[in-house]
């Protein structure tokens, strides 16, 4: 018989960066909402379907099944903890510095962009947002309007000048 091999370098916990939006946090909540009240209800009645036909070890039905509601399970907890160890971000009416949830428009190469600042699960540069951990976002954090800021990015120095913090 061969045993199954973990892949503990692939834990999703490790580089879980808690700080999300509002909207992301009920989008989790409805994620994890779905996934309990449908999908589990139906995989259990999946694996109770073909635990009747007999033999666990030659069924495979049964076995990609159960593997099936295994790996639901297993995302359900990481979404649970996910939820809990979340640290929503609160945009406040500080126009004064950079700071996560803030958005901010910036001048580099006569060329100006509008960049928010959020957490790293929901980053989409096509639509500016960047994360906090990014070298732009890490670089503006902090900063007031009229601040440059370098940023190094592949051994390239770029500077930013901030225009607006909006």
């Amino acid at each position: 018989m061969r045993v199954p091999k973990r892949r503990y370098d692939s834990n999703p916990q490790q580089n879980f960066d808690p700080y999300i939006s509002q909207k992301q946090a009920d989008q989790m909540k409805a994620d994890l909402e779905k996934m309990i009240k449908i999908i589990r209800p139906k995989l259990i009645k999946e694996v109770e379907e073909h635990a009747k036909l007999g033999d666990f070890s030659e069924n495979a039905a049964y076995q990609v099944a159960k593997g099936k509601l295994r790996g639901l399970n297993n995302r359900i907890l990481v979404l649970q903890n996910n939820l809990n160890k979340a640290v929503i971000i609160k945009s406040d009416n500080n126009h004064e510095t950079v700071c996560l949830g803030c958005k901010v428009k910036v001048k580099t190469n006569d060329k100006q962009y509008t960049y928010t600042i959020l957490g790293s699960q929901e980053t989409d540069p096509q639509k500016g947002i960047i994360s906090h951990l990014s070298p732009i976002g890490s670089a503006l954090l902090g900063h007031r309007t009229g601040d440059e800021v370098e940023v190094k990015i592949d051994d390239k120095i770029i500077k930013y000048k901030i225009l607006e913090i909006i």
